[in-house]
């Protein structure tokens, strides 16, 4: 997502808590038409330095890379928000949270049979 604005619409939409990052979801505006899945990473100052924030930011990045394109919607915008724990949680429990976090929201494409 490109600007504040997106940011700023996207955190007033539904939200999902897990250990390691909040999951924020929006409805994707009528106005945009775009193929891809807008993903967008914040990790504010109270995780830490520069070097810690672009470490978990660095985290959220492949979480999202190996979940969102199999699992997300397009009509939605996502929004991972860093909390302290993303650090010291296992990778693979991420992962796992970030499905059950889309999940939770109903932001996960449902499979049909």
């Amino acid at each position: 997502m490109p600007n504040r604005r997106d940011f700023l619409r996207v955190q007033a939409g539904r939200r999902c808590a897990m250990p390691g990052f909040v999951l924020q979801v929006a409805p994707v505006p009528a106005d945009i038409v775009l193929p891809d899945i807008r993903v967008g990473f914040t990790v504010t100052r109270k995780v830490g330095n520069a070097v810690v924030r672009n470490r978990v930011r660095r985290r959220l990045r492949e979480i999202a890379r190996m979940v969102i394109p199999a699992e997300a919607r397009p009509d939605l915008d996502y929004v991972l928000v860093g909390r302290q724990g993303a650090l010291v949680r296992d990778f693979a429990a991420m992962r796992g949270e970030l499905q059950e976090a889309l999940r939770r929201l109903k932001a996960q494409v449902v499979a049909t049979p």
